[in-house]
């Protein structure tokens, strides 16, 4: 039997944390899609269609590895395409609580779907999507963090936002 897993996440941008979780998965299961989600309750830098396209760019050399978009619940997203296993990352002990609560309404909707929780590489374990956007907002060097693609599309977004705004929202660390 084939065990198809998926990485849920905005993405916002995909970061070299999110990258080694996603690697790391797919040593272990059939399958992995990252599955880029559409809404969150949160503001974001880039749209759904450029989140993805940057993460497809990321994994382009992956066969195990695919990226789609989707919205509503998660454990519906994974009924849908057959998925057996949600795969979360955990950076830091308060991301624990966090992914327990959400493992546990995740399992109250659909007990048939495990969710598995890898721990990040230490060299990651700062890294957030939210430092990402904050410090290249900020024009600070992120090359350590992102892919290169990742790294143009983020200078060229704040290229075009320009200075004086606040364009990086105060969100929580949990992406």
């Amino acid at each position: 039997m084939s065990v198809r897993a998926v990485f849920p996440g905005t993405f916002d941008p995909i970061h070299y944390g999110h990258l080694d979780i996603a690697e790391r998965a797919a040593r272990l299961f059939d399958e992995v899609i990252v599955a880029v989600y559409d809404r969150p309750l949160k503001s974001l830098l880039f749209s759904p269609e450029e989140r993805i396209s940057l993460a497809q760019a990321t994994f382009v050399n992956n066969p195990k590895i695919v990226v789609t978009g989707y919205r509503g619940l998660t454990v519906d997203f994974c009924r849908r395409r057959g998925v057996q296993v949600i795969v979360r990352g955990l950076r830091v002990f308060s991301d624990f609580e966090y992914e327990f609560r959400m493992a546990l309404a995740n399992h109250r909707l659909a007990p048939q779907i495990e969710v598995v929780a890898l721990i990040t590489n230490e060299e990651h374990s700062f890294l957030s999507s939210s430092t990402v956007r904050e410090i290249a907002s900020l024009g600070g060097d992120v090359s350590s963090m992102v892919p290169a693609h990742v790294l143009a599309a983020l200078k060229s977004r704040f290229r075009e936002l320009g200075d004086g705004q606040q364009i990086v929202p105060t969100t929580s660390l949990r992406d």
